[in-house]
């Protein structure tokens, strides 16, 4: 407990440092661009005077620094006097010769900045307005991209998280399957003298030994799954249609009447590569969640389709149903709707299906009070 609180202080620690940091670095950056809007203001006071200089100057002034100066300026600028564009430089040609587009400009740049006051003769004042430098427009959007930047970085720092969780999960499960498959052997293995040493007798009901002996050979098919989680399972070529209809036959004699059981099924064998013992967990995983889903009570039919590429299995119940935001959640490790359930069931179907026999699985339609379907689809062998 202790250790799980320490990383969990760690964690928020490290989030928020890296918070303080980001506050940091965009605060370095608008300070950086308060500090060059300043020096960009003084460049534009700067030649604001120099115009005046130009504007009463003399024949014989010396104007070679003021002209240097106007020369030298690399931003959009307009000069106005009494609402009228009365001087422009680095504006675009093609926007100079459209009156309505030096209009336009002319208010954005009022936007940008506030303009600079000239008065090169006295009563003659002019308005100087500037927009802002390529490097001020580029460091506008710094910000954005760093943002972007550590966002794209959480991201795939939290992907790696999560791919790291779920494998140590994947790890601790296939270790308690393995476990469990070896306890159960000990006992099962003991079970199998005793019935042996059981038939020997001819007192014991016949009849009696046939219903353990079917309940022994259950708990090796158990055993014999719980043992290839986490390994790779040997695949057969099998006929699906045989291997569901096996599976669907010995679940509908363990329920009540009160289950109407429908089985459809092509009449021609369909051969898929396939672990029979998996197989019979997937089936048997999804007909027990469309019993409990119909609280014992309902329909529920198994059907397979064959349309040359596919084989299809569809297995519907007109149970609760299943919101339209589960349909994915319901194949998470843990995810439960029941009060009393470890929420593995359909978590180990789809790994059976998807990672052991290359299939896929997803809810093919549910509504909510109506009913469920759950679609496997597997490739045909050729």
């Amino acid at each position: 407990m202790q250790f799980t609180d320490r990383r969990a202080v760690t964690r928020w620690i490290i989030i928020a440092t890296s918070f303080l940091i980001v506050v940091l670095i965009l605060w370095n950056t608008y300070s950086f661009f308060q500090i060059f809007k300043e020096e960009e203001r003084v460049k534009m006071n700067q030649w604001a005077l120099a115009q005046k200089k130009m504007a009463a100057a003399d024949l014989d002034a010396d104007i070679e620094l003021p002209f240097e100066i106007i020369q030298n300026a690399h931003i959009p600028i307009m000069v106005t006097q009494q609402g009228k564009i009365v001087n422009h430089i680095n504006i675009d040609p093609s926007i100079e010769k459209d009156s309505l587009q030096m209009r336009a400009l002319l208010e954005n740049l009022k936007s940008q900045n506030d303009p600079i006051k000239m008065e090169y003769l006295p009563g003659k004042i002019q308005y100087l307005y500037y927009g802002d430098s390529d490097l001020l427009n580029k460091l506008k959007y710094y910000p954005v991209a760093l943002l972007l930047i550590i966002f794209l970085f959480a991201t795939v720092v939290y992907n790696f998280y999560r791919s790291t969780k779920m494998a140590t999960q994947n790890k601790l499960w296939a270790g308690m399957a393995k476990e469990t498959a070896h306890q159960i052997g000990t006992p099962l293995s003991s079970l199998i003298g005793w019935l042996e040493f059981l038939k020997a007798d001819s007192s014991v009901d016949e009849s009696t030994l046939e219903e353990i002996e079917k309940d022994i050979v259950r708990l090796q098919t158990i055993t014999d799954r719980f043992s290839k989680i986490g390994s790779e399972p040997i695949l057969e070529s099998r006929d699906i249609i045989e291997e569901t209809r096996a599976s669907f036959d010995y679940l509908k004699s363990r329920f009540s009447n009160q289950v109407e059981f429908t089985f459809t099924a092509p009449s021609e064998a369909v051969w898929v590569k396939m672990n029979p013992a998996l197989h019979s967990w997937t089936i048997e995983n999804l007909m027990k969640n469309a019993i409990d889903a119909m609280r014992g009570k309902g329909k529920l039919d198994l059907v397979l389709e064959n349309d040359g590429t596919n084989l299809k299995i569809n297995v519907t119940d007109n149970g609760k149903g299943i919101p339209k935001n589960q349909f994915k959640k319901v194949f998470e490790p843990g995810f439960t709707t029941k009060k009393r359930g470890w929420g593995l069931g359909l978590s180990l179907t789809k790994r059976i299906v998807e990672e052991y026999h290359k299939g896929r699985i997803r809810v093919l339609h549910s509504e909510v009070g109506k009913g469920t379907t759950i679609q496997i689809v597997y490739g045909v062998a050729s």
